[in-house]
């Protein structure tokens, strides 16, 4: 059977999973970032070996299962607890960021896709929107390499935010409300919005959290988006089948419908929760052994500087929009 050749790979990348998880509980880190590097230090198990069958199907559909059930961490009713105008801001941010993504990465001569994912990861929910986006990117050689640049460039940003933020907001004298949003709005992982939030207040982190889910709800439009983008060029880029709607954004927009309409117990969506996070970081601990460690260091600081302009960017207009809220 298939899921034999695939099971040392699958173990593996649970293994590295359990050990990151433990690192982050204990030093305080993300968990995504531990796996990522984890992943990166065990990549000698991934050619020529019988773990390399497995490892590509976590970093592949158990992705796809965990980018799926974070439908279950939305409803419809969260857009209208925040109201009008700070949904459309979020929506102007997320667009806006993906936009500038793209023109920077042209400007700093790296390609367009590149920018998109980036822009994604910024503007949306960080490691999550980073995987769930290349996961419908088409195939190209560097697509790992950039995938990785992504969550880790993202995660560590998230990770300066969330100890630096809350400081900006008490020094910029915000009020909770404005500074719940300033956290929830620009913050990349949701991890660190937690974090930062209720370093705050309970009452901050509530609502910084549910400004955060919000973004994260925006993740299957643009995704979709980007597939529309994708046949339409088809054409003009290859003799390729174009992609079809992958059945992990099928599942997030059916389960966040669910959550909307029914009152599903708390057992049900934290067990999801918990289920779609584990998931996630066992995949980015397999997309670290599927890596190249010297393509990584080939690239030098001009992703960098694009995650860095596009977070500043994100935080920049958020800031200067909070007075009209």
């Amino acid at each position: 059977m298939h899921i034999k050749t695939k099971l040392p790979g699958i173990f593996i990348s649970v293994i590295v999973g359990l050990a990151a998880l433990f690192l982050s509980e204990h030093y305080g880190a993300p968990a995504m970032l531990f796996a990522l590097l984890l992943g990166i230090a065990m990549s000698f198990l991934y050619e020529g070996t019988t773990c390399k069958e497995g490892i590509e199907f976590t970093a592949c559909h158990i992705l796809r299962v965990g980018v799926g059930l974070l439908g279950l961490r939305i409803a419809f009713g969260d857009l209208a607890a925040l109201g009008w105008q700070t949904a459309l801001l979020l929506v102007v941010a997320i667009v806006s960021t993906i936009g500038l993504g793209i023109v920077l990465a042209k400007a700093l001569g790296l390609q367009k896709r590149f920018g998109v994912l980036t822009g994604g990861a910024v503007g949306i929910c960080g490691a999550s929107a980073a995987m769930a986006i290349a996961a419908v990117m088409p195939e190209s050689k560097d697509k790992d390499r950039d995938t990785l640049l992504t969550i880790v460039g993202v995660t560590a940003l998230s990770t300066v935010a969330m100890v630096m933020y809350p400081i900006l907001a008490e020094l910029l004298n915000l009020d909770p409300t404005h500074t719940s949003i300033f956290l929830g709005g620009t913050i990349h992982d949701v991890a660190q919005v937690v974090g930062a939030g209720y370093s705050v207040s309970e009452q901050t982190g509530d609502l910084a959290t549910l400004t955060k889910l919000v973004r994260v709800a925006f993740l299957m439009p643009v995704v979709v988006c980007i597939l529309l983008v994708l046949r339409m060029n088809m054409d003009k880029t290859s003799d390729a089948k174009p992609p079809g709607i992958p059945a992990f954004l099928i599942a997030f927009v059916v389960l966040m419908t669910i959550n909307s309409l029914v009152d599903l117990p708390e057992v049900v969506t934290q067990g999801a929760t918990d289920i779609s996070r584990f998931a996630l970081v066992i995949s980015i601990a397999a997309i670290g052994m599927k890596s190249n460690l010297g393509q990584l260091l080939e690239v030098g600081l001009k992703p960098i500087l694009l995650l860095l302009l596009e977070t500043l960017w994100i935080a920049g207009l958020i800031l200067l929009s909070l007075p009209y809220i």
